[in-house]
């Protein structure tokens, strides 16, 4: 859908049309009202965005069934008790650490999903570097974006906290990572536990 959205800007801009910012709601009428006139570009964009409303209502009804599969999932409902983690990824994380019993310890989620810093050690040399990527994409990328809306869109809470003291001393940027690792950390405790996340302290992360 994204790729035909960015077909129509640029078959827009071909006869020097500028699209410009607009909400997402109002794409279809500015496309219409940026042909309109030019039979041409009418009958090539009519088509494009017939195709993308098919694309839309399909990608509305798999949305609709991941949010169905992850409310009716005990431990998935129990995981989206915390701010920033949607049905996305909490289905991503219950399928990824199936049997949380594999881990002897919480923290050893986020090196084992690659969100700790890799190390490039030889003699005298003891080099940190980025984010080692190890691990399931997937799941490293569900947790970015947990801690993405954690810092950006959450509600108060100890974690949101954590992140932006964290940020403040070391960079949004590796505050970001460690946010993600810690939300790991703290999903695998939930499961464990089976218990729901509490906003006003913060769980024993052995």
């Amino acid at each position: 859908m994204i790729a035909l959205e960015m077909s129509l800007r640029g078959l827009l801009r071909n006869f020097g049309l500028k699209f410009g910012a607009i909400s997402r709601g109002r794409f279809e009428t500015r496309i219409r009202e940026l042909a309109d006139g030019n039979p041409m570009l009418e009958t090539a964009t009519e088509s494009m965005l017939r195709a993308r409303t098919s694309l839309r209502q399909e990608l509305a009804g798999l949305e609709k069934r991941v949010r169905q599969l992850a409310q009716d999932d005990p431990v998935c409902h129990r995981l989206m008790t915390m701010p920033g983690v949607g049905a996305v990824v909490a289905l991503t994380f219950r399928a990824a650490v199936d049997d949380p019993a594999r881990f002897r310890s919480s923290k050893r989620v986020g090196p084992w999903v690659g969100l700790t810093p890799a190390r490039n050690q030889s003699g005298e040399r003891d080099v940190s570097g980025g984010i080692t990527e190890a691990g399931d994409v997937n799941l490293r990328r569900a947790l970015c974006q947990s801690a993405t809306a954690t810092m950006n869109r959450g509600c108060s809470t100890w974690l949101r906290t954590w992140g932006a003291q964290l940020a403040q001393r070391r960079g949004r940027k590796i505050a970001m990572v460690a946010l993600a690792r810690r939300i790991a950390v703290v999903l695998h405790r939930i499961r464990v536990d089976d218990t729901t996340f509490q906003s006003d302290a913060a769980p024993n992360l052995a």
